[in-house]
């Protein structure tokens, strides 16, 4: 007599689907709060990108006593899976016409200025002695676009968890004091209105602090620095791909489980980035998916910032805010030299 298994019942499966949650909600309760928070701030300071008002309450949470060890499950999920779910969505903001737009004096300065930058931050991450890890991270997020790139690498990069929150952290000081010092530095530069706009597209980290440090040159430098800033982003997957198969060939199989050639959430970056160029989403598609981006990526860095613990910055400190700040002196000199040439 043969008997077969009954289905699970719809009870027993909401039963496991509540188990699995359970432990996240406190983490997840406090994600959401401080989305909340950051964006209602954005609104009223749009200055300041919710981005880097989530990290700052991230770490202000981290290292005083105001999250229960119980959030810290949740903070771990959403910011691994918030943060790839925010790179796929990264891709609708990137149109591949616009960038080609830009002409190839432009293009062919930023791709100097990522490849620049990148392989000097490593290189003096190495003479520094500080991890091998914190310096791809750094090298990534300055060259290419902040707290977004060190998300997609950090995963297929041998490195600490205390790494990733430095590098983001190193992000949102240096690119916030970009803000400030790149338009005082716009006459003697040499480079006004739209060519400065350009500049702070191929220097500035973050595509907020883009935004805030192009704005006083007015619209249309907003506009051309934000296409150009969207170039940078167009090297994410590349990059993230010579860093893996370099990695690869540092970790054999035996060590353990390899990282992927390509993670699938920058294929997903990718596809994103053709459906937006075949121009398929209308307008308010489009805007919905880049504040969806914005709450996703501020979620994931919320999670980041709480893990940033203010006593190992303190110990790595000198070395690290030396990188950071050779990083950005390195984007910012060689993206002027470069469009010095070519404009």
């Amino acid at each position: 007599m043969t008997s077969t298994a009954s289905p699970p019942s719809p009870d027993s499966r909401t039963s496991r689907s509540a188990s699995w949650l359970r432990p996240l909600l406190p983490g997840l309760l406090a994600v959401a709060v401080a989305v909340a928070v950051a964006v209602l701030v954005n609104q009223v300071v749009p200055a300041v990108s919710a981005l880097t008002i989530a990290v700052v309450l991230g770490v202000l949470a981290g290292n005083l006593p105001v999250l229960p060890a119980a959030a810290r499950p949740g903070l771990t999920w959403a910011t691994r899976r918030l943060l790839r779910a925010g790179v796929v969505l990264l891709g609708l903001q990137l149109a591949v016409p616009q960038v080609l737009g830009l002409g190839a004096g432009t293009l062919l300065v930023v791709l100097a200025t990522v490849a620049v930058t990148f392989v000097g931050t490593v290189l003096l991450g190495r003479a520094l002695g500080l991890p091998r890890g914190l310096s791809v991270l750094v090298g990534t997020g300055f060259s290419i676009c902040g707290a977004s790139a060190v998300a997609a690498v950090e995963g297929v990069v041998e490195r600490e968890e205390e790494d990733v929150a430095t590098a983001v952290a190193l992000v949102t000081l240096y690119g916030s004091l970009a803000i400030a010092a790149l338009p005082l530095l716009a006459g003697p530069a040499g480079l006004e209105g739209e060519d400065f706009g350009r500049w702070a597209g191929a220097s500035v980290h973050e595509v907020a602090q883009v935004v805030a440090a192009a704005s006083p040159a007015g619209a249309l430098a907003v506009a051309t620095a934000v296409v150009v800033k969207l170039s940078r982003v167009v090297l994410l997957a590349p990059l993230v791909a010579a860093i893996s198969v370099a990695e690869r060939r540092r970790r054999p199989s035996a060590e353990g489980r390899r990282p992927p050639l390509v993670p699938l959430f920058v294929l997903g970056f990718l596809a994103m980035v053709v459906v937006r160029s075949v121009d398929v989403l209308p307008a308010p598609v489009l805007d919905a998916t880049k504040f969806v981006t914005t709450l996703l990526l501020a979620g994931a860095l919320f999670g980041l910032g709480s893990a940033v613990r203010i006593a190992a910055l303190v110990r790595t400190g000198p070395k690290a805010l030396l990188l950071g700040l050779f990083s950005t002196l390195l984007v910012v000199a060689v993206s002027w030299a470069g469009l010095s040439l070519v404009l």
